[in-house]
């Protein structure tokens, strides 16, 4: 399959290229989970862009290997192929002298890939490269990136109040997953619902969307790269995990307890098999990780008992959900029968997350587009023991609310739903100020003309309760959020 185009990453594009035509010594820090494009981003500005550049990607193996192929590397720059196979500067120290050599009098940038290998083996690197960068690194033409994925240990090494090189960096990129909008741009043949479908199961990982074949069906891809005895992604929730942490089959099975709808500690230990005494050290590991966040209502504080867990990485909650206890199946090609049953849940599946987190995303956007009578500073979901909204924006100072209702259903949404989410009303509001509160519906297939009526009702009628009022109602369909997406996002 030939390689995909580049997309998106305009604003990172643009930091690069910032940084590099800068007139001083410039330190860049990027990392980002595995598959999510830090090489590619890199080498298409080198390639595109015609800077003087080294490019060089550390291997997981000894110091003194990594050393020997970076020396080769370096050396090979200015002249290539005149290294000496067993060629090796002596120290870190002494390359990192060469490369200010090589950047005295003329601009040069400088990539170290996977730079978390090279710490892993040379814990003291980091202060070996800052004390070069302090004497001499600085004052040079330098343009030097870090690179690596290994979330954690980029941040306790290189962006954390203790590091070594804390304060040096001039910029610090975490490459985020690509948004659903460019989706689009991947799968230009699939209907939204379909690329809704794919963002559910892979998120927005390129790599990951370069397995389907855009010019086949989505059924056939879920076949191919999901159900197929040469599943090429097996693999990948294993090296996820492996990247943090050893042993990872408590984590595996904790995953596997959230990703089947266990939100609190109680009840994530118990479906995991765990000890209550373990399980906190466990959840907060895997929130360092960022593959699992723990969410509050959006009115409430952090410390707030009303915490839930979710897993945030919509490939490993797609696995974990459907895929990890459906080995013994797929090993013995039973792929019909898994592909029915997978289609059946997956209308739920994306209904309780992938459509909800896409809406809140609108929200979010709107709020800049005009799209709304007022401004939120937060955007979440709201619950309590008597209700629970999908969709919240607020603002505490302003004492305003947006209440949002999403549905998946493969028909038309009737008024009582958004009727509903209005009664839900008095259950939610805080107790204290006086609010203002708009309503949002959300949904796949649209809305009844009953459902409008209400809406226009909402507009201009005194619709309120003990300590708010109602100031209006708009609802949506997929293909409405999914053109504002693409309009908003850069």
């Amino acid at each position: 399959m030939p390689r995909s185009p580049f997309i998106a990453r305009e604003r990172e594009l643009k930091l690069l290229q910032d940084q590099w035509q800068s007139p001083n010594a410039r330190l860049m820090i990027l990392y980002g989970r595995r598959r999510v494009g830090k090489t590619r981003l890199v080498t298409h500005w080198i390639e595109t862009s015609g800077v003087r550049a080294l490019y060089w990607v550390a291997d997981p193996t000894s110091s003194l290997d990594q050393l020997a192929s970076f020396s080769q590397t370096l050396t090979n720059f200015e002249g290539p192929g005149t290294a000496p196979d067993n060629f090796t500067y002596g120290t870190w120290a002494q390359a990192f002298l060469q490369i200010a050599r090589l950047a005295r009098d003329k601009r040069m940038v400088v990539v170290l890939d996977e730079f978390t290998y090279m710490l892993a083996v040379e814990p003291g690197l980091a202060g070996v490269l800052q004390n070069i960068w302090d004497q001499t690194l600085s004052q040079s033409n330098l343009f030097l990136i870090l690179s690596g994925s290994h979330i954690g240990m980029m941040q306790r090494h290189l962006l954390s109040y203790q590091a070594p090189l804390y304060g040096r960096a001039t910029s610090k990129l975490q490459l985020l997953q690509l948004p659903f909008a460019a989706t689009s741009h991947f799968f230009p043949n699939y209907r939204p619902d379909e690329r809704v479908a794919v963002y559910a199961m892979l998120g927005g990982v390129p790599a990951y969307w370069e397995q389907f074949d855009p010019n086949q069906s989505l059924d056939t891809n879920i076949r191919e790269q999901f159900l197929g005895g040469a599943n090429l992604m097996q693999d990948e929730p294993r090296l996820l995990l492996q990247d943090f942490v050893s042993e990872i089959h408590n984590y595996v099975a904790i995953l596997r307890a959230i990703a089947n709808g266990r939100r609190t500690p109680k009840e994530i230990s118990s479906a995991a098999g765990l000890t209550d005494k373990h399980i906190g050290m466990y959840l907060r590991n895997l929130v360092n990780t960022g593959f699992v966040e723990r969410r509050v209502p959006v009115t409430e504080n952090e410390t707030s008992r009303l915490g839930r867990h979710y897993i945030t990485d919509p490939f490993l909650r797609f696995y974990y959900r459907f895929l990890t206890h459906r080995q013994t199946q797929l090993a013995l090609g039973v792929q019909d029968q898994t592909l029915e049953e997978l289609k059946r849940h997956l209308v739920d599946f994306i209904g309780t997350y992938t459509w909800e987190e896409l809406c809140r995303e609108w929200l979010l956007r709107a709020s800049g587009h005009n799209r709304l009578p007022f401004l939120p500073d937060q955007v979440g979901s709201l619950w309590n023991r008597q209700a629970q909204i999908d969709v919240v924006g607020y603002n505490s100072m302003e004492k305003t609310m947006i209440l949002g209702e999403c549905k998946w259903d493969r028909h038309p949404i009737d008024w009582d739903v958004m009727s509903g989410l209005v009664e839900k009303t008095s259950k939610v509001m805080p107790s204290e100020g006086k609010w203002d509160v708009y309503y949002l519906g959300f949904a796949r297939q649209g809305w009844t003309e009953s459902t409008r009526q209400l809406a226009s009702q909402i507009a201009s009628g005194n619709w309120k309760g003990e300590n708010w009022r109602a100031v209006g109602m708009q609802v949506l369909d997929l293909d409405q959020v999914d053109e504002d997406l693409a309009a908003w996002t850069v």
